[in-house]
Protein backbone atom coordinates (compact mmCIF):
# COMPACT_ATOMS: atom_id res chain seq x y z
CA UNK A 1 0.00 0.00 0.00
CA UNK A 2 1.37 3.53 -1.24
CA UNK A 3 1.69 5.81 1.71
CA UNK A 4 -1.01 8.09 0.00
CA UNK A 5 -3.27 5.05 0.31
CA UNK A 6 -2.54 4.76 3.92
CA UNK A 7 -3.09 8.17 4.51
CA UNK A 8 -6.62 7.98 2.89
CA UNK A 9 -7.05 5.26 5.06
CA UNK A 10 -6.40 6.88 8.71
CA UNK A 11 -7.66 10.08 7.54
CA UNK A 12 -11.42 8.48 7.24
CA UNK A 13 -11.02 6.26 9.91
CA UNK A 14 -10.41 9.49 12.27
CA UNK A 15 -13.14 10.99 10.53
CA UNK A 16 -15.57 8.16 11.41
CA UNK A 17 -14.08 8.04 14.78
CA UNK A 18 -15.06 11.57 15.32
CA UNK A 19 -18.42 11.15 15.49
CA UNK A 20 -19.13 11.78 11.63
CA UNK A 21 -21.76 9.65 9.74
CA UNK A 22 -20.04 7.78 6.76
CA UNK A 23 -21.63 6.51 3.92
CA UNK A 24 -19.13 4.88 1.70
CA UNK A 25 -20.13 5.07 -2.17
CA UNK A 26 -17.47 2.29 -3.58
CA UNK A 27 -14.94 0.11 -2.17
CA UNK A 28 -12.26 1.75 -2.68
CA UNK A 29 -12.78 4.72 -0.07
CA UNK A 30 -12.27 7.61 -2.26
CA UNK A 31 -15.81 8.21 -3.11
CA UNK A 32 -18.11 8.61 0.48
CA UNK A 33 -21.03 11.00 2.12
CA UNK A 34 -20.77 12.97 5.39
CA UNK A 35 -23.67 14.16 7.65
CA UNK A 36 -22.46 17.13 8.18
CA UNK A 37 -24.71 19.66 10.64
CA UNK A 38 -24.28 23.46 10.76
CA UNK A 39 -22.45 25.10 13.15
CA UNK A 40 -24.13 26.32 16.44
CA UNK A 41 -24.96 29.97 16.58
CA UNK A 42 -25.44 30.64 13.08
CA UNK A 43 -27.84 30.66 10.53
CA UNK A 44 -27.53 27.25 9.67
CA UNK A 45 -27.28 25.37 12.95
CA UNK A 46 -31.05 23.94 12.05
CA UNK A 47 -29.36 22.43 9.01
CA UNK A 48 -28.16 18.86 8.35
CA UNK A 49 -26.38 18.13 5.06
CA UNK A 50 -25.44 15.20 3.29
CA UNK A 51 -21.47 16.05 1.85
CA UNK A 52 -20.17 14.23 -0.66
CA UNK A 53 -16.37 13.98 -0.58
CA UNK A 54 -14.21 12.62 -3.24
CA UNK A 55 -10.08 12.05 -2.52
CA UNK A 56 -7.72 12.19 -5.36
CA UNK A 57 -5.51 9.78 -5.84
CA UNK A 58 -2.58 11.99 -4.96
CA UNK A 59 -4.61 12.99 -1.36
CA UNK A 60 -3.01 14.29 1.11
CA UNK A 61 -1.14 15.95 -1.36
CA UNK A 62 -4.10 17.29 -4.09
CA UNK A 63 -7.37 18.75 -1.78
CA UNK A 64 -10.27 16.68 -1.57
CA UNK A 65 -13.29 17.47 -3.72
CA UNK A 66 -16.34 18.91 -1.47
CA UNK A 67 -19.70 19.38 -2.31
CA UNK A 68 -23.32 19.75 -0.37
CA UNK A 69 -25.83 17.15 -1.72
CA UNK A 70 -29.17 18.44 -0.17
CA UNK A 71 -29.46 22.55 -1.35
CA UNK A 72 -27.68 25.33 0.87
CA UNK A 73 -28.11 29.15 0.48
CA UNK A 74 -24.93 30.14 0.90
CA UNK A 75 -22.53 33.09 -0.97
CA UNK A 76 -20.05 30.35 -1.42
CA UNK A 77 -21.51 27.42 -2.62
CA UNK A 78 -22.92 26.38 -5.82
CA UNK A 79 -26.89 26.59 -5.90
CA UNK A 80 -27.07 23.61 -8.94
CA UNK A 81 -23.84 21.30 -8.05
CA UNK A 82 -23.22 21.98 -4.27
CA UNK A 83 -19.71 23.26 -5.01
CA UNK A 84 -17.89 24.83 -2.48
CA UNK A 85 -15.53 27.75 -2.89
CA UNK A 86 -13.48 27.47 -0.02
CA UNK A 87 -9.34 28.76 -0.59
CA UNK A 88 -8.12 26.09 1.64
CA UNK A 89 -9.38 23.45 0.29
CA UNK A 90 -9.15 24.73 -3.29
CA UNK A 91 -6.18 26.71 -3.11
CA UNK A 92 -4.23 26.73 -0.12
CA UNK A 93 -4.50 22.66 0.73
CA UNK A 94 -1.52 21.50 2.59
CA UNK A 95 -1.25 17.90 3.60
CA UNK A 96 -1.18 18.91 7.44
CA UNK A 97 -4.61 19.10 6.99
CA UNK A 98 -6.81 16.39 7.19
CA UNK A 99 -10.92 15.43 6.81
CA UNK A 100 -11.49 16.32 10.07
CA UNK A 101 -10.27 20.23 9.67
CA UNK A 102 -12.76 19.95 6.78
CA UNK A 103 -15.74 19.31 9.14
CA UNK A 104 -14.79 20.57 12.06
CA UNK A 105 -13.09 23.85 10.72
CA UNK A 106 -13.20 24.70 7.34
CA UNK A 107 -16.94 24.08 6.66
CA UNK A 108 -18.09 25.75 9.96
CA UNK A 109 -16.18 28.49 9.27
CA UNK A 110 -17.19 28.60 5.60
CA UNK A 111 -20.85 29.10 6.90
CA UNK A 112 -19.93 31.11 10.15
CA UNK A 113 -18.15 34.00 7.69
CA UNK A 114 -19.47 33.60 4.17
CA UNK A 115 -17.68 35.88 1.55
CA UNK A 116 -19.58 37.54 -0.91
CA UNK A 117 -17.07 39.24 -2.51
CA UNK A 118 -16.14 35.57 -4.20
CA UNK A 119 -19.17 34.18 -4.94
CA UNK A 120 -20.37 30.80 -6.39
CA UNK A 121 -24.20 32.07 -5.86
CA UNK A 122 -24.18 35.24 -7.32
CA UNK A 123 -28.20 35.78 -5.88
CA UNK A 124 -26.99 34.99 -2.44
CA UNK A 125 -24.26 37.09 -2.64
CA UNK A 126 -26.25 40.09 -3.49
CA UNK A 127 -29.03 39.59 -1.64
CA UNK A 128 -26.35 39.24 1.54
CA UNK A 129 -24.58 42.83 0.48
CA UNK A 130 -28.15 44.13 -0.89
CA UNK A 131 -30.77 43.19 1.95
CA UNK A 132 -29.56 41.44 4.65
CA UNK A 133 -32.21 40.58 6.58
CA UNK A 134 -33.97 39.25 3.89
CA UNK A 135 -30.68 36.91 2.84
CA UNK A 136 -31.02 35.64 6.97
CA UNK A 137 -34.48 34.51 5.90
CA UNK A 138 -34.19 33.03 2.45
CA UNK A 139 -31.01 30.98 4.46
CA UNK A 140 -33.47 29.71 7.48
CA UNK A 141 -36.27 29.17 4.56
CA UNK A 142 -33.24 26.53 2.57
CA UNK A 143 -32.80 24.89 5.89
CA UNK A 144 -35.81 24.56 7.00
CA UNK A 145 -36.86 23.29 3.01
CA UNK A 146 -34.40 21.41 2.34
CA UNK A 147 -31.79 20.13 5.55
CA UNK A 148 -33.78 18.43 7.80
CA UNK A 149 -32.75 15.04 9.05
CA UNK A 150 -35.03 13.00 6.76
CA UNK A 151 -33.66 15.39 3.93
CA UNK A 152 -30.31 13.50 3.84
CA UNK A 153 -31.67 9.89 3.95
CA UNK A 154 -35.35 10.69 2.22
CA UNK A 155 -33.89 10.37 -1.49
CA UNK A 156 -32.95 6.50 -0.74
CA UNK A 157 -36.20 5.34 1.75
CA UNK A 158 -38.58 7.40 -1.00
CA UNK A 159 -37.99 5.37 -3.75
CA UNK A 160 -37.60 1.94 -2.48
CA UNK A 161 -41.22 2.18 -1.30
CA UNK A 162 -42.39 3.92 -4.45
CA UNK A 163 -40.57 1.18 -6.37
CA UNK A 164 -42.86 -1.60 -4.03
CA UNK A 165 -45.50 -0.29 -5.77
CA UNK A 166 -46.67 0.28 -9.33
CA UNK A 167 -48.78 3.12 -10.87
CA UNK A 168 -52.17 1.46 -9.61
CA UNK A 169 -51.26 1.27 -6.03
CA UNK A 170 -50.29 -3.00 -6.42
CA UNK A 171 -47.46 -4.34 -5.10
CA UNK A 172 -45.94 -6.03 -8.34
CA UNK A 173 -48.25 -5.74 -11.96
CA UNK A 174 -48.83 -9.82 -11.39
CA UNK A 175 -51.04 -8.52 -8.83
CA UNK A 176 -53.08 -6.46 -11.21
CA UNK A 177 -54.08 -9.31 -13.27
CA UNK A 178 -54.87 -11.90 -10.36
CA UNK A 179 -58.09 -13.96 -11.37
CA UNK A 180 -57.49 -13.40 -14.90
CA UNK A 181 -57.02 -15.87 -17.22
CA UNK A 182 -54.24 -16.07 -19.14
CA UNK A 183 -54.51 -15.05 -22.83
Amino acid sequence: MSSPSKRRDMDLMKLMMSDYKVEMINDDMQEFFVEFHGPKESLYEVGVWKVKVELPDAYPYKSPSIGFVNKIFHPNVDELSGSVCLDVINQTWSPMFDLVNVFEVFLPQLLLYPNASDPLNGDAAALMIRDHATYEQRVKEYCEKYAKPEDIGAVEEKDSSEDELSEDGYASSDDAIVGQPDP
